[in-house]
């Protein structure tokens, strides 16, 4: 899910974008065709404990009922179906028609895929939900962090960690995002197509600028 969240304190400024797990992974509809109101319950949606337990599950797990998740997650099957329900209804998981059979309805995630707006645009409910969502993302990012740290066993192992720094244009940094979504459908591989020996990998890519005029005192653009 490519998702652009604000920053964490302070006034609105443009978001930034990066990829998320493709177990929470497109909407749809257009970003540009979802309203504020939308977008808000979205943002309230994935910042939702339960709701986020859930989708994980079904991206780990493929599928499940009310009943499982009940089971697996120490909740009340009524509880899970009512979330369930309400992740039905902003298309984040559908139901498994040729599974469901009664009051037993099974369940698996969607594809999604959802660019936050600039957080300038945002009314204050909107901005506020996106801002809590990056903290909880926040939290994920900073223990994925240190996992890759502490699980790195070399340049041939599964855990890989890269840090460098360019001098690039917008248009620039524009083009290696692109690329670098190219290079995501190039090397990953779908739920209904993993290959023998595929682990689910977790990837994170941020870009940003020096602030201006503080590199080496002198100024480096807009």
């Amino acid at each position: 899910m490519t998702d652009g969240t604000p920053r964490t304190a302070g006034a609105p400024e443009p978001a930034a974008h990066a990829e998320m797990p493709a177990a929470h992974a497109e909407m749809p509809a257009a970003d540009a065709e979802m309203t504020s109101l939308e977008r808000t319950a979205l943002y309230k949606s994935l910042g939702n404990p339960l709701r986020r337990r859930i989708l994980d599950y079904l991206g780990r797990h493929g599928e499940a009922n009310s009943t499982v998740l009940a089971r697996e997650l120490g909740e009340s099957s009524g509880t899970t179906s009512y979330h369930l329900r309400k992740l039905a209804e902003q298309k984040l998981i559908e139901e498994i028609p040729e599974k469901s059979g009664g009051r037993e309805r099974w369940w698996r995630s969607l594809p999604f895929s959802h660019t936050t707006p600039d957080p300038a645009t945002m009314t204050t409910e909107e901005y506020a939900a996106a801002e809590h969502l990056a903290l909880l993302r926040i939290e994920v990012d900073t223990r994925l962090f240190r996992r890759a740290h502490e699980e790195y066993r070399g340049p041939q192992g599964w855990a890989q960690v890269q840090r460098t720094g360019t001098w690039m244009t917008k248009t620039d940094l524009h083009d290696f995002v692109r690329a670098y979504h190219d290079l995501l459908d190039r090397y990953g591989h779908p739920d209904d197509a993993v290959p023998e020996g595929a682990r689910r990998v977790n990837l994170r890519f941020y870009a940003a600028p020096d602030p201006v005029g503080e590199w080496e005192g002198e100024p480096t653009g807009p």
